[in-house]
């Protein structure tokens, strides 16, 4: 008798096991062709969901202006911010425009003379000697230099050609998040209700305030990182321009990216200064070198001011979150790092301020839990 029961009791184990294998692996392959569906979408809608959120506050107050038509205020931001992307692009489109058109005419001229290299070129360590003759081979035989060294100069070209196509495939990207990120606003109420029960079911209680510091985060980066890089990229780049510094709109885009990246724009910065007091004279180029370095290091003090408002998590925190997320996730990673790290540190810091009699509790009531007989 036991065994008959024992053996029915296995059938049934493994009736049970086959049947929820299928139903997993029926699961899995849904899973994985859902992921496969909507992968070219994630990115966009990502953006689009941090662009919404950092825009929300200024959508309610556009709205009030428009006597409650949300729809039509967030329709006017996100053809602001095509706008802003646009421009710029169309600016240094035309900066490299130019600057192809000029070194092409310079490289046909016929009259092309390149000043010899400096006896010191050959003693630079290692390079010396080789750069020292391709530099004389330019300057003496220009078009003898140009064919020896052609699948170099095609593969430089390929490789510009491709960051500027993926450049241009970026700037389309965000057009398309941007208009998602309208779509969102005029929607938010609805929107809210369901990430507010989404995180609510996640996380339990806490997730409404949860989803509020997300939010907070996401904004504190954007004015912080994005903002600070736009702010002095834009300072950068009008000195560029003042100037008439050649490709002066390739340089402040340079200079946005290294920023966003969190790196320091003097990077770019002193060798333009170097290339400045080669040219002009003393006075203008002193009033560039003051103007640039000023504006390269205004992210010392644009930072504490604009990062880590409307959250009460330590700024070093975010900084930290947003930096090791670009490097890990790119661009995305700024904000997705960011918002992490807040989310740890304010679990650290329910937990630290939790008395030990609620630890005890809790515990308490663990054990008490895994105490009780399972009677389903």
């Amino acid at each position: 008798m036991d065994r008959q029961l024992e053996k029915q009791n296995s059938s049934i184990f493994i009736n049970n096991m086959l049947e929820a294998s299928i139903r997993i692996g029926l699961l899995v392959i849904l899973i994985v062709w859902t992921y496969d569906i909507i992968k070219p979408f994630i990115i966009p809608v990502l953006w689009g969901a941090i662009i919404a959120v950092a825009l929300m506050p200024l959508t309610l107050k556009l709205e009030g202006v428009m006597k409650g038509r949300r729809g039509l205020s967030a329709t006017i931001l996100a053809v602001i911010g095509i706008t802003i992307l646009v421009v710029p692009l169309i600016i240094v489109m035309g900066s490299i425009f130019d600057g192809v058109v000029g070194l092409t005419d310079f490289l046909q001229s016929e009259t092309v003379k390149l000043p010899g290299p400096p006896a010191r070129v050959a003693e630079i360590p290692m390079v010396g000697e080789k750069l020292h003759s391709t530099w004389a081979l330019f300057a003496t035989n220009m078009e003898q230099a140009l064919m020896k060294y052609s699948e170099e100069i095609k593969a430089a070209v390929g490789a510009f050609a491709g960051a500027l196509g993926s450049g241009l495939a970026t700037v389309v990207m965000f057009i398309i998040s941007l208009l998602i990120a309208a779509g969102f606003m005029a929607h938010s109420e609805s929107m809210a209700k369901a990430v507010g029960l989404v995180s609510v079911r996640v996380v339990g209680k806490h997730g409404e305030e949860w989803a509020s510091l997300i939010a907070a985060t996401i904004r504190s980066v954007l004015l912080g990182v994005v903002g600070v890089a736009f702010i002095q990229s834009v300072l950068i780049g009008l000195a560029m321009f003042v100037f008439k510094i050649p490709a002066a709109g390739l340089i402040t885009l340079v200079v946005f990216i290294l920023a966003i990246a969190q790196l320091p724009a003097l990077l770019i910065v002193l060798p333009v200064i170097i290339y400045v007091f080669s040219y002009m004279d003393t006075t203008p180029a002193t009033i560039f070198t003051v103007w640039v370095l000023l504006a390269g290091l205004s992210d010392n003090f644009l930072k504490p001011m604009l990062m880590g408002r409307g959250v009460d998590i330590p700024m070093p925190v975010i900084l930290i979150g947003a930096i090791g997320g670009m490097i890990s996730a790119g661009i995305i990673g700024l904000f997705l790092g960011a918002v992490v790290l807040a989310i740890w540190y304010e679990l650290f810091i329910s937990w630290m301020k939790m008395s030990p009699q609620e630890k005890k509790s809790d515990n308490e009531t663990d054990e008490v839990a895994k105490a009780q007989p399972n009677t389903d």
